[in-house]
């Protein structure tokens, strides 16, 4: 139906009109500066060209994306009489007077957490609905009006949140829930970890979290940095965009492989020996190992000035090592400052001697040849990944370190089968990388940044968990995971212990359990998986109003592989993406039969099109992802290509729970008993 000449829909669409048209003036105003004389130097001139341009950037008008989503109008307090569209960013007139209130603000904080109970002073709540960027609907919200207390709420609000999705994830902004926005905004000083089921939006909580501290905090985390960290490449191809629409152009994202890289990852570990190279207890082997190069002296340190001779006697210069070793310093920083300390105690002769030295004589002297030659002798440098290098090919050397910290058999267990000749050739695995920066960490200390998101941070080792601690040391972060979908042999087993390792065990631990996402009849049926894989989590409930399309087929075992193209053309001709998951072994029929149908598929984390909608998701790179239309295969193959049934159980509940419209479910072989009626 056509929107009406005149009427509230119309005035809110001439609304949406002009603030385009101002977000335009802003854009050109920016584009027009003139910045050729205002800087002192070229240096300076190009750092404020980029920073010109990440602003023309920002200001960017997406034509399919809203640019305001909600209306507050206040009734009282300090905002009464006022009205304040909602949107992504901050958008304003000529004369500056606001159009558009970034979500973040203060003021519009009430959007989100205002109800009728505690209506906020907000008189009028009124969301919008969009159709390919154009207003199409409004629904209000009376929250003051005893009047309207049975009003029915909500269905723009539902419609948005079970929106089909095509395309990378999309932010949140317009849907967030009172108890997700209170995550959203707490305080950038402390560490949240969010404990999400399926569907509750954790990760776009953690995506948003960040882009509201930039908001709040821009200056001070503009100086440290951010970094959103996520378990694999397809997971952060599928996440990028969320905060470029929110105006956020400067977080970066990597995965922990990417951020431990300084040896070349060619070999993977079997289960065992990455267990053990993630255990905690692998840093103490690790200090031990460096340290054991530091030596006791065995003859004085000679310093030759002209004709004068200046001696340190070998008990003055253990006094000094031992010394730099109790002070807790990295050992890099310890051999760098060793030079200044002898230098200082030849310093100290010669002011006895009746010379007047000054710093510019301290520093020569420690660059005198005997000094370094000292230096050398009792403090040599150590290379971090030669370091690992010999603990994983040395028997000896593993042993002599590991002594009481790990069993023989856990030695035996990280040694590699044959040593290695060097850094280059050697055969590294994941787990070898995040050892290597480990010992880098020891040699000399790992800047820190300002906030760090870590997203399916059940998986990680504890190792793991040190090499990302040491990367928010001096600022915060938010742990997001699910306990129930840990599906590594290391996985986490507490958010407690997982929080000590990461150097924040007072980070406050928040549970949503409230899905959003998933059917209801899909997350219930994948909940009978809790009690074998996590007994001490509540199972998730759906507020989605539709249960879902959800079906469990068994079919001959000569018929699987039709019956799954099949269900893929039943899916497609829905509308919305779709994902085919299966474990890897059937990947290869899969992949031929799809061919054979001649139904293009995507890989996991490229982005779909209206026209290429299924994508090919083998169940070791699900997690994270989520599809319109799930069409599962074979469940048991999918649990036995795990090391161990709880392990395969985790991976089987999160393939399970990926389906936002319909879930449906083929095999042959029999179903785990768990999941039986």
């Amino acid at each position: 139906m056509p929107a009406p000449a005149e009427g509230p829909l119309h005035a809110e669409q001439a609304h949406l009109t002009a603030s385009r048209a101002a977000l335009r003036t802003m854009r050109a105003d920016v584009e027009a500066l003139d910045i050729r004389d205002v800087a002192a130097n070229w240096v300076n001139a190009a750092v404020l060209q980029a920073q010109v341009g990440e602003r023309i950037a920002a200001l960017a008008d997406l034509a399919h994306t809203p640019l305001f989503f909600g209306r507050l109008d206040y009734g009282g307090g300090d905002h009464a009489g006022h009205r304040y569209y909602i949107g992504r960013r901050h958008v304003h007139d000529a004369a500056g007077d606001p159009m558009v209130v970034d979500w973040r603000a203060p003021v519009s904080q009430p959007f989100y957490r205002a109800s009728r109970r505690d209506p906020q002073h907000v008189a009028l709540r009124r969301r919008f609905g969009y159709t390919a960027g154009q207003l199409t609907a409004y629904e209000d919200e009376h929250l003051t009006d005893p009047a309207a207390a049975d009003e029915p709420a909500g269905a723009l609000l539902q419609r948005e949140i079970e929106r089909p999705r095509v395309g990378p994830m999309r932010d949140i902004v317009a849907t967030i829930q009172p108890e997700q926005d209170e995550i959203v905004r707490a305080g950038v000083e402390g560490t949240v970890c969010v404990q999400g089921a399926p569907g509750t939006g954790k990760t776009a909580v953690g995506l948003h979290r960040v882009a509201y501290l930039l908001y709040a905090h821009r200056e001070r985390l503009a100086r440290t940095g951010t970094l959103v960290i996520g378990p694999n490449a397809s997971f952060l191809r599928y996440i990028e965009q969320v905060l470029p629409a929110l105006g956020e152009l400067q977080v970066r994202q990597s995965t922990v492989d990417a951020l431990v890289a300084h040896v070349p990852v060619r070999a993977e570990d079997d289960a065992r020996a990455a267990a053990v190279k993630g255990d905690a207890r692998m840093a103490e082997v690790l200090r031990r190992a460096l340290w054991s190069h530091v030596g006791e002296p065995d003859e004085p340190c000679v310093v030759v000035r002209g004709s004068r001779r200046w001696r340190v006697a070998t008990d003055e210069l253990a006094a000094v090592v031992a010394e730099l070793r109790e002070r807790g310093i990295r050992y890099g920083a310890a051999r760098e400052a060793l030079p200044q300390r002898i230098a200082h105690a030849v310093l100290v002769r010669m002011e006895r001697a009746g010379e007047a030295p000054d710093d510019r004589t301290q520093n020569a002297v420690a660059r005198n040849a005997a000094v370094k030659a000292t230096v050398k002798s009792l403090w040599p440098p150590v290379d971090p990944a030669k370091l690992v290098l010999r603990l994983l090919s040395d028997a000896d050397f593993l042993a002599a370190h590991a002594d009481g910290v790990l069993t023989p058999d856990e030695q035996k267990a990280v040694l590699w089968p044959k040593p290695a000749r060097g850094v280059k050739s050697a055969p590294w695995s994941p787990a070898d990388a995040v050892l290597v920066d480990e010992a880098n960490d020891l040699v000399s200390r790992t800047p820190s940044l300002g906030h760090v998101v870590l997203d399916e941070a059940q998986d990680l080792s504890p190792m793991q968990y040190r090499a990302v601690g040491r990367r928010c040391s001096t600022g915060s972060a938010t742990v997001l995971g699910d306990i129930a979908q840990g599906t590594t042999p290391w996985s986490t087993a507490s958010w407690a212990e997982a929080l000590t390792h990461l150097g924040k065990p007072d980070a406050a631990v928040e549970e949503l359990t409230r899905g959003f996402r998933v059917p209801r009849h899909v997350i219930d049926y994948a909940s009978r998986l809790l009690p074998a894989i996590a007994p001490e989590l509540a199972p998730a409930t759906s507020v989605r109003e539709s249960p879902g399309d959800f079906a469990v087929r068994s079919v001959p075992a000569a018929e699987l592989t039709d019956a799954v193209v099949a269900a893929c053309r039943e899916a497609l001709a829905r509308e919305g993406s779709v994902g085919l998951i299966a474990a890897a072994a059937r990947l290869p029929e899969l992949t031929a039969a799809l061919d054979a149908a001649g139904l293009p598929y995507l890989d996991p984390g490229e982005e779909t099109t209206p026209t290429a909608r299924l994508t090919l998701v083998p169940a070791t790179l699900a997690k994270g992802l989520e599809y319109d239309s799930v069409v599962l295969d074979e469940p048991a193959a999918i649990v036995d290509g795990e090391p161990d049934t709880r392990t395969g159980l985790r991976r089987l509940y999160v393939t399970l729970t990926r389906a936002v419209t319909a879930l449906t479910v083929l095999h042959a072989a029999p179903l785990p008993e768990e999941l039986a009626d």
